[in-house]
């Protein structure tokens, strides 16, 4: 294998250009170059083969690589976004996702107020992550139609809104309705990346999303240390209390500080542009590999971190929220371990990373298993586990950018509705295995989900060179 994806979406685009010209270019026939709906639908066939022979080459010359971003539709994005301002991003992001994964630890609180079964308790997660695919799909391809400077901190308004109401519920029909809008509104998440992945220049994407992303997968860790800690300080109310007061500071100082969303709108309606996301999965190979490979990496994080707090809170432990939250901190090491996939990314070794992430994510379970026995042994689970979703995540989300540059909104939602629907199995699964067979059921499962991913990788690795042989 000679080069990785990296190097598809820069032929995919040339192949574009030769018809369509770059985005914002008249074509031939005086059309622009936005597609809607039927231009994603009646694009050449061609490019699934196309895409097929660049999919599984690993090391071309960066200077291909550069030659052939220069031809990207995006190349007028000459200068990357400031370090300060990704961070921000990041950091929006981390707040934002982290309220669909506050109730993780306290779900033990959660049963004996309202009286949830402990057999049900994945409900909560799994209504919050149903909801959060629903605005995948429905909220998320408004950036590509709206101005996202606008879109992203009136979002998140709305957010500070739900999360009042999760902190002031009084009965179990009130807590889910809140947290379903919760998780709808909390897609904002998906918009800003898509949003920083746009502002980003070429040849710096990778590093920019790996940047923003780890802000997410962070948000997603330290959720659990600081709902342990401020439950035991205040009770579970406060955490939603506190972060609807961060989530309403960082939306007034996004809005005073964002760049300005110079992505080129499209004119489709809003019911063609939400059809538009099927076509792009029915048009681009990427895109289904890694949104399949998205749904096994975080069925395998939510099946661990959903049933975590059952052991650990049970005898002959009986840890407090705090220190079962702490074991966010292990995971946030391993995370930030995985910043650099996206620069692998952009250095065509994107498969690479794909292949060694899944592996370690499988042997992560080995570790795992022993969380009654040894804590440390635990949190060395964690990191590894961590490490190889975050890889894996920031890796998927590298290479579909640079398939469709003028859809990036879109191919995030798709893209995510995988991860959604993945997190929420995993969380439903999880507590109905350890009811059913206790912790070492939980490792079982996880472990099984993790040998799926990897075996449906190489599977498409091998489909892919058998495409490209065929297509010469």
């Amino acid at each position: 294998m000679k080069e990785d994806l990296k190097t598809a979406p820069a032929g995919k685009a040339m192949n574009v250009n030769c018809t369509e010209g770059a985005e914002g270019t008249p074509r031939a026939g005086g059309a622009h170059g936005k597609r809607d709906a039927t231009d994603l639908w009646s694009a050449s066939h061609s490019r699934e083969t196309d895409a097929a022979a660049d999919e599984i080459s690993i090391s071309e010359p960066a200077a291909l690589q550069a030659k052939a971003a220069s031809h990207a539709p995006d190349q007028a994005a000459a200068a990357s976004i400031p370090r300060s301002t990704a961070l921000l991003f990041a950091v929006a992001c981390g707040l934002a996702v982290a309220n669909i994964y506050y109730a993780h630890p306290l779900l033990d609180t959660l049963a004996d107020e309202f009286g949830i079964a402990p057999s049900s308790l994945g409900a909560v997660i799994t209504v919050t992550q149903l909801c959060y695919a629903s605005g995948l799909l429905l909220l998320v391809p408004l950036g590509d139609l709206w101005n996202r400077r606008r879109l992203i901190p009136g979002q998140m308004l709305l957010s500070v809104l739900a999360l009042v109401a999760v902190g002031t519920a009084t009965n179990r029909i009130a807590l889910f309705a809140a947290l379903a809008c919760v998780g709808l509104l909390a897609v904002v998440t998906q918009t800003i990346v898509a949003f920083a992945a746009a502002s980003a220049a070429p040849s710096e994407r990778g590093r920019t999303v790996g940047l923003v992303t780890s802000g997410v997968v962070i948000g997603i860790l330290l959720a659990r240390t600081v709902a342990g800690t401020l439950t035991d300080l205040a009770g579970w109310r406060s955490v939603y209390l506190v972060s609807a007061a961060l989530t309403l500071a960082a939306a007034v100082v996004l809005y005073r500080v964002m760049p300005s969303d110079t992505q080129e709108k499209t004119s489709v309606p809003y019911p063609q542009l939400i059809l538009s996301v099927v076509m792009l999965f029915m048009q681009e190979r990427v895109l289904r590999i890694r949104a399949v490979l998205a749904f096994f990496i975080f069925s395998v994080f939510s099946i661990f971190w959903s049933s975590l707090v059952l052991p650990l809170s049970a005898p002959p432990l009986s840890l407090s929220h705090t220190a079962i939250g702490a074991f966010g901190l292990a995971g946030v090491a391993g995370a930030m371990a995985a910043v650099r996939a996206g620069r692998l990314a952009d250095r065509g070794l994107g498969q690479w990373t794909t292949g060694i992430s899944l592996a370690l994510l499988l042997g992560s379970w080995l570790l795992i298993q022993y969380a009654v026995q040894s804590l440390v042994v635990l949190a060395l689970g964690v990191v590894i586990l961590d490490l190889a979703v975050q890889a894996v995540h920031v890796t998927n989300q590298s290479m579909i950018y640079a398939v469709r540059p003028e859809a990036r909104s879109r191919l995030t939602g798709g893209y995510m509705i995988f991860y959604s629907i993945g997190s929420a199995a995993g969380s439903i699964a999880s507590t109905g295995m350890y009811a059913y067979a206790g912790w070492k059921g939980v490792c079982l499962l996880g472990a099984s989900v993790s040998a799926a991913g990897l075996l449906y990788w190489l599977m498409t690795l091998r489909s892919a060179r058998g495409g490209a042989k065929e297509s010469r």
